[in-house]
């Protein structure tokens, strides 16, 4: 058997979670067709919750108030905002004012090509908080790893899952180049687009730096960050969420601040997210990429 999918390390690590760990697993429509895309194991400790997002949301936290560190389905990152009052209001900052953890695993589902209202990125309003970890795993081994420091740790975690991530089985590694000419800083569903506009781009006598970011908060600005920036003087972070006031934006201002090189951001523009001509605002894919990275160096 081969290396699993993403998906079916998320059901797995549920899996053992409901199983041997006394945890619960709640979300709307867990057990429907498709069980959630297939992450979702066929195992006692699944709660099905009703239509009612704020409610949803305050019955996770309460059993992570009671010790059954949950996880939460969120099927459509959208439906953060919906979600967020009892996160950002009780499982934020509980530990702090109070001195009680609430730990929560919450699995928020982000889409491409599914309407204004199903295909969001929002993992950075999350980043704004006090109190959360904010990560964005795309491979199997990210995912053992964001679990693993959630288990060990007692504060409320969001996981911003990208449904384009569920079938990769492959791991992602930095391609760093000792003449690179620009540092690629990539997070969510564009790192599987990256390393085809880093060949486009070489094609034209242009080398790129990858990097790959799973953790946004706590962003830790360390040597895997720094050196190939320190190197190539030129950066350029790219992600799935809206670009002002986002985590390319916020990131890029890091990596700036640290090293004095000129660091640009790119996500979506500034208009609602829509799949429909002519309103689109899609992810920056391997064309836009390369165009910017283009734009960027002339």
């Amino acid at each position: 058997m081969g290396q699993r999918t993403v998906a079916e390390t998320i059901r797995e690590i549920s899996r053992r979670h409901l199983e041997e760990n006394n945890g619960i697993l709640l979300g709307q429509a867990v057990t429907a067709v498709g069980w959630v895309n297939n992450t979702v194991p066929n195992v006692e400790g699944i709660i099905e919750l009703p239509m009612t997002e704020v409610a949803g949301a305050g019955i996770a936290v309460g059993a992570a108030m009671v010790g059954r560190r949950p996880i939460f389905v969120i099927r459509f990152q959208d439906f953060l905002i919906l979600n967020g009052s009892p996160l950002i209001n009780y499982a934020a900052k509980s530990k702090e004012l109070h001195g009680r953890s609430t730990p929560i695993f919450v699995r928020a589902l982000a889409s491409e090509g599914i309407g204004p209202v199903h295909s969001g990125v929002l993992h950075s309003i999350f980043m704004h908080f006090p109190g959360f970890r904010v990560c964005s795993p795309m491979t199997p081994g990210e995912y053992e790893q964001a679990w693993r420091v959630f288990m060990e740790h007692d504060d409320p975690m969001i996981v911003s899952e990208h449904r384009d991530s569920l079938q990769n089985t492959d791991e992602m590694e930095d391609a760093t180049h000792e003449k690179a000419d620009i540092t690629l800083y990539t997070i969510s569903s564009p790192r599987f687009a990256v390393g085809r506009a880093a060949e486009m781009l070489h094609k034209e006598g242009i080398i790129c730096n990858i990097v790959h970011i799973v953790w946004l908060k706590p962003f830790e600005v360390m040597g895997r960050y720094l050196e190939p920036l320190s190197q190539s003087k030129l950066g350029l972070v790219i992600d799935a969420s809206f670009e002002i006031c986002g985590a390319s934006r916020s990131i890029a201002y890091e990596l700036t601040n640290n090293t004095g090189y000129p660091v640009k951001a790119l996500g979506l523009l500034d208009k609602t997210k829509c799949l429909c001509p002519p309103y689109q605002n899609k992810v920056p894919d391997t064309q836009v990429i390369y165009d910017t990275v283009m734009n960027i160096l002339q």
